[in-house]
């Protein structure tokens, strides 16, 4: 069940930077827990980062649930120390999806029942913040729109792909935020699927929980290095395995394309690339998009479907060979379950309880 929440607000959020130093004195911290699950193994961009969260934490309280090598964590530790909230992802929490294992720890440590989940590449401004919380007193989940900023090449060519996926309805970004609440009673998700953020949506509706997906609410996301990008590919296109109709268009591309090259009529291929072209417009002119997504981010839609169409059968590929993909070093075969799989699998859960996959709760650890 989605609330309706596209049509409470034309103007887009996120297309204006936030308030100048020097202004009228802040309001009080809104009450709001922004969980960042990290992984890292050097210190780039860490100053970056920390300049953010020291920005964040004058607005919201902070928990950074840290999961990178020892000597990596006591860096950070030392340099966040008085800052912000700073936990190892509890031990009592399993499974093979590390960036889950540290949002299930983050949540159930959590101090206020809106509660913000970001990945470290993800860049909030005060009036987003004030957005998501304003919506999270009347729905259970919230899926804001990213957009990237600066603009790489290959920055631009996954822009493509959000453009493709607004043109029928909203794009997954890199962060969601939920009621503590909700997520506690409906006792988590499973922290064994590669597509996390669709396996935390689809556990919220099967629990019979609402959702927004504001198409006008953009939060920037800083891009990935272009090795990153690059290694992404695959593992990306595996996610549409847990969607079988996005899977079956991206298994039909390459076929297509072929069969029009070995027919040797470009135009057809000419007429395939400007209809994807237009899809991804209409995507960046929804909802005011055309204030974070540039002119002719639009272009990037055709090569955008061709790597995914390759990619896509790559990934079936990985599925039936080696059974999955690997992520963070270790393989992972589902990318998600179905709603339908959920509800069967859901079974009532103690109020305050995260009991299928925490076992202990670290609620009063690290105040």
């Amino acid at each position: 069940m989605s609330a309706p929440a596209g049509s409470t607000r034309p103007a887009p959020v996120g297309s204006r930077p936030a308030a100048a130093p020097g202004g009228p004195p802040r309001p009080p911290r809104l009450p709001v827990e922004y969980v960042l699950p990290l992984h890292r193994t050097d210190d780039d961009g860490l100053d970056e980062l920390t300049g953010y969260l020291r920005a964040l934490c004058r607005l919201v309280e902070v928990t950074v649930v840290d999961g990178s090598p020892p000597p990596v964590f006591a860096r950070h530790a030392a340099h966040w120390h008085g800052l912000l909230r700073h936990l190892p992802p509890d031990p009592a929490v399993h499974g093979l999806n590390g960036k889950v294992r540290g949002v299930l720890t983050g949540v159930a440590a959590a101090r206020h029942e809106h509660v913000v989940i970001a990945d470290d590449d993800v860049r909030y401004t005060e009036a987003e913040l004030r957005v998501v919380h304003r919506l999270l007193d009347t729905v259970d989940l919230v899926r804001p729109q990213n957009y990237f900023d600066p603009l790489p090449w290959h920055a631009w060519w996954d822009t493509g792909r959000t453009l493709l996926n607004r043109a029928f309805g909203v794009d997954w970004p890199g962060t969601l935020a939920v009621r503590r609440s909700t997520f506690r009673a409906m006792g988590g998700y499973d922290p064994d699927v590669l597509f996390e953020n669709l396996e935390l949506v689809r556990t919220v509706r099967a629990y019979g929980g609402t959702e927004a997906s504001p198409a006008w609410l953009y939060v920037r996301r800083l891009p990935p290095t272009a090795a990153h990008f690059r290694g992404q590919r695959v593992r990306q296109a595996y996610d549409d395995l847990a969607r079988p109709a996005r899977l079956l268009v991206a298994l039909a591309v390459l076929p297509a394309v072929v069969a029009a090259s070995v027919a040797r009529r470009p135009g057809l291929l000419a007429v395939g690339a400007a209809g994807a072209v237009a899809l991804a417009e209409i995507g960046r002119r929804r909802a005011g998009g055309t204030a974070v997504f540039p002119p002719g981010t639009a272009l990037a839609a055709p090569f955008w479907l061709l790597e995914r169409g390759l990619c896509g059968w790559l990934a079936v590929a990985r599925r039936v060979g080696p059974g999955g993909v690997r992520y963070a070093g270790r393989r992972v075969r589902r990318p998600a379950h179905s709603v339908r799989t959920l509800r069967r699998r859901m079974a009532p859960v103690e109020p305050g309880e995260l009991t299928r996959w925490v076992r202990a709760d670290p609620a009063a650890r690290g105040r």
